[in-house]
């Protein structure tokens, strides 16, 4: 049984933001992309019964977001690394597998990847995903550095688009033709 406590609001940033960008997606009729809430059960909640403080996790998460852009089926996990180095067991087999799966039923599954230090955001293709948890499988390292990823896959900046990924689910699309 895995338990829940605040440090698992690392990366609320990140997904406050992925979230605001889906709404401006979903306006705009680009995309609808929905968050997929964790099931937990709560163990202890506060006095004025507001907050959550103590939970256990009632089975594994997929992934954190899924829906469909122009038709077309994506999934995708949000990341943060505080270092160019990041650590593959903050992704779990069971997102591999349900990714691979995703996959074969002719959807887009990636990873958005914020590096904190850098202020960069990054999408990770899953299939780039493939060869670095292959290689920790064999034995090899269990990260991956910043330096291995192709920066073409690097997020733009755009005016009032918080995590702009559209442009990169296209480039993904035109580089598995």
């Amino acid at each position: 049984m895995s338990t829940w406590n605040s440090r698992g609001l690392r990366g609320s940033t990140l997904e406050d933001l992925i979230n605001r960008t889906n709404d401006k997606y979903r306006e705009s009729g680009l995309a609808l992309i929905q968050k997929i809430p964790t099931p937990i059960t709560p163990i202890t909640i506060d006095k004025e019964h507001r907050h959550i403080t103590l939970a256990y996790f009632d089975q594994k998460s997929t992934v954190d977001y899924i829906g469909a852009v122009q038709g077309i089926p994506v999934c995708f996990d949000a990341k943060e690394s505080n270092t160019d180095t990041f650590r593959l067991q903050n992704i779990h087999e069971h997102q591999v597998l349900f990714m691979k799966d995703f996959e074969k039923q002719g959807g887009i599954a990636f990873f958005l990847i914020y590096y904190t230090a850098k202020e960069i955001y990054y999408y990770l293709p899953f299939r780039h995903l493939l060869p670095f948890w292959e290689r920790a499988q064999n034995g090899g390292r269990k990260s991956f550095r910043f330096e291995e990823l192709d920066p073409s896959y690097t997020l733009p900046k755009k005016n009032g688009v918080f995590v702009s990924y559209l442009d990169m689910i296209q480039k993904d699309l035109d580089e598995r033709d």
